[in-house]
Parts: C-alpha cells; structure tokens; sequence
C-alpha cells in the first residue's frame, strides 16, 4: 500500500525514524508529509505505535483533470467503489489543495459526493448517508495543480488524541507534538524530567508513555476495520505487540511539573490520572520560583505563553526575565527546551541558545529552543 502520513511540520525527520523503526518502506519526506509503503501488519502497527503523526491516508488513485466537469467521472471510475462504498456504509469527503479550476475546497467536495451517491443509485437504486463526525469511510482528495490523488483516511479523527485529555488549560500543546519535542530533546528515562509551567502536563504524559513503551492507538478504533481488505487476524497480532511493549514497572527517574493556576493543576491532575501515571508524575501547584529540581541534573522543558493566544507579550517580558534568572541560579548543569513563538520574548531570559529548531505549532510558526544552564 502507498500511504502518506501527515505530520507535524518541522517533525518530518523525526516522523521519518519512527516509521522507519516500525517497519515502512520506500519513505520520502517533504513538508508536513511522509510518504512510504507498507503491508497490513505495518500498517496496523503503525496505528497502534507511532506517535507523530496526525492522520495516515491510504492511496488508491491518481488521475488528471481535464476541468472541473471532469471531476465527476473521473471519481466515478477512480477506483472499486462497488467493493468498498455500499450504501449501508456512511460516508465523509475531506479535500485538501486547489487546482486551476478548482479553486474552492467546499465545492469540490460537494462534487465528489455527488459523483459517489449518483454511482451508488445507479448500483443499488440508494445511497450513503453523509457523516461528518462519525463516517464509516472518510474519503480524502488532494489536488495540485491538475493532478489529483485520492486516498482513503484510516480514522475520522485526528491521531493525536491519545484519550487521556479531557481536562485541557487555555491553549494545550497537542499531544503527537510534545512527543516529537520530547525526541528532539534527546530525554531519555534516565535523566529527571521537570515542567515549571506545565499546564495540563502533556509534556509530561507523554514522556511517562515513551519510557514505559506505552502504544498511544490501543485504545481507539480505526476506520480500516471497516474496509473490505481488514485482516482480524493480523490486526489481532500486532495490537498484542503493542500490548506486551508495556512496562508498567520500570523504574522511571524524577518526572515534576509545576503549575501555579490551581484548576489548571488540578487539570492536569485529572489527566495523568486519565492516562494511568498517577504513581510516576508529580504536580505541585505554585510559581516556577517553588521548584526545587533534583540533585543529578536532566531536563527541563516547558512551553510558556508568548503572546499569541495567552497573555500580552508586554506583560510577559517580566516574567521570561524572573525564569531566566531563577534557571541560572538553581538549575546549573540542567539542559532547558522551550517551545516559543515570539523571539522578543525569548530574549528576556538572559541566556545563549544552542539550537534553534523550526516547529509549526496550532499554525503558529515557534522554535524549539535549547539552552545549555551554567
């Protein structure tokens, strides 16, 4: 199978080692996109394992368009709708792109559904329901220019979402891309972990569910269980794998978050709780002046306000200023990551960063910022 997995820009190197690692083929990289091969048991395995990626999207036809009348037979005859689009089945049409005279995404999607439930009254005399939210097949049309690709989502909704989030602060950093930060970090479970701003500790979490090899996709379902080639059999296989990758009882170092909004920490309680790391995850609600990290040096990461959707960038001058000298005086020897989005801002910490990392984060264009504490 030709698949593309899309993903968080600036993690595309990262996406690429991790589907590499559970088993894809042929991969080429291009921006917010990994493209590969792979059979069922990878394919399944990557659902359950991998933990970058917002969607994966199965490829089944590419073809020219003559104009946009061109459309409607084109989808018709793209590929074996009689097989895997029965009337009984609900479905959703996603378009991404534009091409010379497809200018407007709603349009185009309106003309690929009527292209399907014309086809399936001509088979059946009926047609699908169309679900927006819960669809049995999610169709997905990209176009470029006057190529287009047609491809099938393997999920209604983004993969990001592990489950454990219900409890979320003001503007929650996705969960695939603190996982991403996460390994770019270079943090490992041997070194303390510490969030002086952690929010509603999805830093956090998911750094608990790398080190204990905890598979974010057992416990959600897939619109692939509904297409006419799902193998239970295989399936069944690799969501054992990715059970017995578990490891509930290693011991893990000192993993810390501070919040000092009191809900938001209570929050962020109720989510480690959620994910089942009550026992590895320690929050306490106060300043980020309260922390008092560990005595062998790790990691600090954190992703403060910059501005954008939290707070007024004038008032956070003062505050970058008092973390930045709060860091240099208690955290020597530590390593810092900060996620930011307003350079000005970053500045105010009085350190020297070391690398600088490009990230799209919610559309906003941020840095991975890393700074070695002396």
């Amino acid at each position: 199978m030709k698949i593309v997995a899309v993903l968080p820009e600036g993690l595309e190197e990262e996406g690429v080692l991790e589907l590499n690692s559970l088993g894809a083929e042929s991969i080429n990289k291009s921006r917010g996109i990994v493209k590969f091969e792979a059979d069922l048991a990878c394919f399944y395995r990557l659902h359950f394992q991998a933990r970058l990626p917002f969607r994966f999207l199965r490829e089944v036809s590419q073809f020219t368009l003559k104009g946009k009348e061109s459309l409607y037979d084109s989808i018709q005859n793209a590929f074996d709708w009689k097989n895997w689009l029965n009337p009984s089945k609900s479905f959703r049409v996603d378009v991404s792109g534009v091409s010379e005279q497809l200018r407007h995404t709603h349009f185009t999607a309106l003309q690929v559904k009527n292209a399907l439930v014309d086809l399936q009254r001509s088979i059946w005399g009926k047609r699908s329901n169309i679900d927006l939210i819960s669809p049995d097949i999610c169709i997905h049309l990209h176009l470029h220019y006057n190529n287009a690709i047609l491809s099938l989502d393997s999920s209604s909704n983004s993969l990001h979402r592990r489950g454990y989030r219900s409890a979320m602060g003001i503007a929650p950093l996705k969960e695939n891309i603190a996982s991403g930060l996460l390994m770019l970090s270079n943090w490992d479970d041997s070194l303390s972990l510490v969030d002086p701003l952690c929010g509603s500790a999805t830093f956090l979490i998911e750094a608990v569910s790398i080190a204990r090899y905890k598979s974010p996709g057992l416990n959600r379902s897939f619109l692939f269980e509904n297409w006419p080639d799902f193998d239970k059999k295989i399936f069944s296989e690799e969501m054992l794998r990715a059970r017995h990758l578990f490891s509930p009882n290693k011991k893990l170092p000192r993993i810390v978050g501070f919040e000092v909004n009191s809900d938001i920490a209570n929050q962020a309680i109720h989510n480690i709780n959620q994910a089942g790391f009550d026992k590895d995850i320690e929050i306490n609600i106060g300043h980020f002046s309260e922390v008092k990290f560990p005595q062998s040096p790790g990691i600090i990461v954190c992703n403060p306000p910059y501005g954008k959707r939290v707070g007024k960038s004038k008032d956070l001058q003062a505050m970058y200023k008092e973390f930045g000298a709060f860091l240099k005086n208690n955290a020597s020897g530590w390593d810092l990551w900060l996620l930011n989005g307003n350079p000005t801002l970053s500045s105010f910490l009085g350190m020297k960063c070391s690398k600088r990392i490009p990230i799209s984060n919610g559309g906003i264009d941020c840095r991975w910022l890393h700074y070695q504490i002396h």
